[in-house]
């Protein structure tokens, strides 16, 4: 879920945005380094934390990464414990590569790497933008808040982009005077802004968020005032799938899908937490949706599986050190440096096909 104090954190730098010509053969190369992964790759969403200090933390947010928006830098915000930075993501049956940020700058050279969806999708944008600025910290970059719903890091060097479509829900929406926000789900009328050789697509929280404003849902001409959320997901998903289906070259076009970032509140509450939970958790709502409708696509979809290590990742969240005070507890985001450099060593391993 995206908040307002987010947003209006970010330095605004306004630049000249670079048009990127990328040439078919280097398409064609990425692709099949990914197709090779899918078909070869480990198990990276079965595995447990680990301390791997002094490797980790992959960065300091507040000197190697000032434009890490103010929510998700927990030290600055006056976190004084720091173990949660030392923990690395052990998949049962393989190792992670180490990141190597100046590996992926060059192999992706003149490409435009998109994330769409809510403020979990800002959290990876964010984590991955650091983790290549400090792999090339002699290297231009420039930060552009374009719109409101439209952020983008670039390289000039590499000719490298790394752009944020915030899109919580990926289907329509509108607000009806009386109603309130309504969720056509099964339109998505015009996406102009999802394009780019990687596309890295989330959605999920928005649709369990309650708020002031009431969520209704629409199919066809008929507005439901009495949907469940999960049923209503699942179709929403399903329109999106269809959207990608019938609109993507996937011999151009790269699309995973960032899974469900677990949120721990009430009994789970995120407050004191200070290192991670371990074992097994019970499967968590909405993973099966996202397995049936990934694996009914036509499309090659990679599922970036992150449910089991952020179930296990209580400690991660930055709870009461979000720069709003203590009266504010935040257990649905992630500090960074933290659990979304894990999701990015993951994305390096299935883009890079290692």
């Amino acid at each position: 879920m995206t908040f307002d104090f987010l947003l209006h954190l970010v330095p605004h730098i306004f630049v000249v945005v670079l048009c990127v010509v990328v040439t078919p053969s280097l398409y064609h190369a990425h692709v099949n380094a990914f197709q090779k992964n899918q078909l070869n790759h480990c198990d990276f969403s079965n595995g447990k934390w680990v301390v791997d200090d002094p490797y980790y933390p992959l960065y300091d947010a507040s000197s190697d990464c000032p434009f890490i928006v103010q929510g998700f830098d927990c030290l600055r915000n006056g976190r004084i414990d720091q173990d949660y930075l030392r923990y690395r993501w052990k998949p049962f049956d393989c190792d992670l590569k180490r990141f190597d940020g100046v590996k992926f700058l060059n192999t992706y050279r003149g490409k435009k790497i998109t994330f769409v969806g809510d403020s979990i999708s800002e959290n990876m944008w964010q984590s991955l933008a650091c983790m290549l600025h400090i792999a090339v910290p002699q290297s231009n970059y420039t930060l552009t808040r374009i719109t409101k719903h439209l952020s983008m890091f670039s390289f000039s060097e590499y000719e490298v982009s790394i752009t944020w479509v915030k899109d919580g829900y990926l289907v329509d929406k509108f607000r009806d005077i009386k109603k309130g926000r309504i969720l056509k789900l099964d339109s998505i009328s015009s996406r102009n802004l999802w394009h780019g050789d990687v596309l890295i697509f989330n959605t999920y929280h928005w649709w369990f968020h309650t708020g002031k404003i009431q969520t209704f849902f629409q199919l066809g001409n008929e507005i439901m005032e009495d949907m469940d959320n999960m049923e209503a997901f699942k179709i929403g998903l399903t329109t999106w799938s269809n959207w990608v289906d019938s609109n993507i070259d996937p011999s151009k076009t790269i699309v995973i899908f960032q899974g469900i970032a677990a949120v721990h509140g009430g009994e789970n509450d995120c407050m004191g937490r200070s290192e991670p939970l371990e074992g097994t958790k019970q499967s968590y709502p909405g993973v099966e949706i996202v397995k049936n409708v990934l694996s009914s696509m036509k499309s090659d979809v990679y599922w970036l599986d992150i449910t089991l290590q952020t179930q296990l990742r209580i400690d991660g969240h930055p709870s009461i050190y979000t720069g709003l005070g203590t009266s504010y507890e935040d257990c649905s985001h992630w500090c960074l440096a933290g659990a979304p450099d894990t999701w990015n060593e993951i994305l390096y391993a299935v883009l890079l096909g290692i």
